[in-house]
């Protein structure tokens, strides 16, 4: 298989791996970093048949603009407070499971009638996990890195396997980031029983 590196894969892995390293130190420039590196993927992945991905970034971009509220309005009506670091509650972990499950079974068979992917359920799952990553993200929940992780360690070889080995190196990357920002995020959750206003309290670095 041949491999040719465009600009645009290119600029996909700068912003991809600069906007991973503001989340994992909680900037919230890695909203606006990351709705740049969703534009250029959106290119990348329909050009190399990973449609259910290009699809995905467009979500992403909707998923950032909240991300982006949420951390610097600590997600409720009238409030400017940043969005505290805390972890998944089981009802969380149940609705996501739910959701996930449905997602990824309907964009299995849809993209297996409707395009040509050579990888329908791979493409549907890494769409599936990133999403409830993501959501995670947007709230601050500890847990999600660990669902960037097992949707990381899909994405390497799954874009090698399409000749994208720039993007797939680039997921390599994010696995050590997402690393970083679990211990990261783990030790921003205050002590136990630690709370202010009813909320665990971690100010995000703007």
């Amino acid at each position: 298989m041949s491999w040719t590196m465009s600009w645009t894969e290119v600029l996909g892995f700068a912003t991809g791996a600069l906007c991973v390293w503001l989340v994992a130190r909680q900037h919230v420039a890695n909203w606006p970093i990351g709705i740049a590196n969703n534009v250029f993927f959106i290119v990348l992945f329909a050009q190399s048949g990973l449609y259910a991905d290009a699809g995905l970034q467009i979500v992403f971009i909707a998923l950032a603009a909240y991300g982006w509220w949420s951390w610097t309005h600590g997600g409720g009506p009238g409030s400017t407070e940043a969005l505290p670091v805390r972890r998944t509650t089981r009802t969380e972990w149940a609705a996501l499971a739910a959701a996930g499950a449905v997602g990824v079974l309907g964009l299995t068979l849809l993209l297996d009638a409707a395009t040509d992917s050579t990888v329908p359920f791979w493409d549907a799952l890494t769409t599936g996990l990133s999403l409830a990553a993501t959501y995670g993200q947007c709230r601050k929940l500890v847990e999600s890195w660990w669902l960037w992780i097992a949707a990381d360690l899909v994405y390497v070889p799954l874009y090698a396997y399409k000749g994208l080995y720039l993007t797939s190196a680039l997921y390599v990357g994010f696995l050590a980031l997402c690393v970083v920002g679990l211990l990261g995020w783990r030790r921003a959750l205050p002590a136990p029983g630690t709370r202010t206003g009813g909320a665990q309290t971690v100010g995000a670095r703007a």
